[in-house]
């Protein structure tokens, strides 16, 4: 029987548009317009700049868009690399329920529409290989149980490459073999260290790891096109990618139900500003807000009960930065009592410095659940409120994950909410275009 990294590259070598059920169609479509907003509401940040910057100058000449206002033509990599790292930018992009440590948009939809504008595809064949990669990628995330994290490694980095490299293969028209090799080639582009969560310093680099995630993929499968190898065995090797980046990994997930089962649908869409590790803390917070009518100025202390990583790596009340606010349960939930979260402008360049925010993160106490797994989000917020009663929340699933995902309307609050600096009858026009994407013969027209 051909090993896994085989078995991976025939289903996405074959797989086609008509092969995918309606709802899964629609899940992709989600992924897509999802990722196209949070890349444009990525261009204007300071770090997004520079490395719009370093593709403008290094890919210009192209037939690929930096997704922005007059955002430059670049050649596919270059497209891929920047709108990688602004789809990343501000904690909006997608990823999955259970968490499998891949982000699909930024590393699925950014690269397969750089090779798509670069070679006039429509539409369907976008959707199809944004299928085809999150089948395969969403696969390895699941295998490596999310250990290539405990390793130091960033996940989306590491997994990323494979997924990106199959969209792109797919859009490029691949054989099982040259599909095969863009695995191989992919696999040695897996990157992304987590010292910037454990340093406090340095955090733009995490926005680097999904635009590096991307830009590989477009090398990949270039390289693969015109006949370069990788090898064969690059996911279940002695030395491929399971055994090298993880120290526990189930193998058999790799092929479990591959074409059968849609691991597309496990693709969830974030509604608040700040790390999937604060989804669920802050939204008990604004349902306790909701229930009990308190405000800020009634609360005596907070507690968060999740798993470990919540409780360290996570707990960070008094960040550095913006970005690593976003990435700090305290801060988020302190800041959901005084702004309005699902607004990615309560970020702003300045928050890290609020002291009514600063304060409350102070008074909010991390806890593990004995038992919790790393996998495991739930999260319970306890509430003491002046005078000593105390109100609790937990919350397992969030608005967005796949068991309660966002409807239409929800897409579109969040869709114009993040392009809300464009005239509003231009972004409405384009989320209403993006809806029937799959009737669509080019995609040159996507920018902002």
């Amino acid at each position: 029987m051909a090993k896994e990294t085989v078995q991976v590259a025939q289903f996405a070598a074959s797989y086609r548009y008509d092969d995918i059920p309606p709802d899964v169609v629609e899940r992709a479509k989600q992924c897509i317009i999802d990722t196209i907003a949070v890349v444009i509401f990525g261009y204007d940040l300071p770090w997004s700049q520079i490395v719009i910057a370093y593709a403008e100058k290094n890919g210009a000449g192209g037939k690929s868009r930096i997704l922005g206002p007059g955002g430059a033509m670049v050649h596919a990599p270059a497209a891929a690399l920047a709108n990688g790292a602004l789809a990343h930018a501000f904690e909006m992009d997608n990823l999955t329920w259970p968490n499998t440590g891949v982000h699909p948009g930024a590393t699925l939809l950014v690269p397969g529409l750089a090779v798509a504008q670069e070679r006039g595809s429509s539409g369907r064949e976008l959707i199809a290989a944004v299928v085809a990669g999150a089948e395969v990628m969403i696969r390895i995330g699941r295998a490596t149980h999310h250990r290539n994290e405990h390793r130091g490694f960033h996940a989306p980095g590491t997994t990323g490459p494979f997924g990106a490299a199959v969209a792109c293969g797919k859009l490029m028209g691949f054989d099982v073999e040259r599909m095969r090799n863009a695995l191989g080639i992919a696999g040695s582009l897996s990157s992304g260290l987590m010292e910037f969560a454990r340093s406090g310093t340095g955090a733009m680099v995490k926005r680097l790891h999904l635009g590096r995630a991307a830009e590989s993929g477009v090398l990949a499968a270039s390289l693969a096109a015109d006949g370069f190898t990788g090898p064969t065995s690059v996911l279940e090797g002695e030395f491929g990618f399971l055994r090298v980046f993880c120290r526990e990994w189930d193998l058999a997930a790799l092929t479990r139900e591959l074409g059968a089962n849609y691991v597309t649908m496990s693709i969830l869409m974030k509604r608040f500003a700040c790390h999937i590790t604060a989804h669920r803390p802050v939204e008990a917070m604004l349902d306790l807000k909701n229930q009990y009518k308190f405000s800020a100025a009634d609360i005596e202390s907070i507690s968060v009960t999740g798993n470990q990583r919540m409780a360290t790596t996570n707990n960070i009340p008094v960040p550095p930065d913006v970005l690593l606010a976003q990435y700090s349960i305290p801060f988020s939930v302190a800041l959901s009592l005084y702004r309005n979260p699902i607004d990615p402008d309560s970020f702003d360049e300045n928050v890290m410095h609020d002291p009514q925010i600063l304060a409350m993160a102070a008074r909010v106490k991390m806890l593990t659940a004995p038992g919790q797994s790393r996998e495991d989000l739930a999260s319970t917020v306890a509430v003491t409120l002046k005078g000593g009663r105390i109100v609790t929340q937990r919350v397992t699933a969030f608005m967005g994950t796949p068991t309660r995902p966002l409807d239409r309307a929800g897409m579109r609050e969040k869709f114009m909410l993040l392009t809300k600096r464009f005239p509003n009858t231009d972004m409405a026009r384009l989320f209403d275009r993006l809806q029937s994407l799959e009737n669509e013969k080019t995609l040159d027209w996507i920018s902002a």
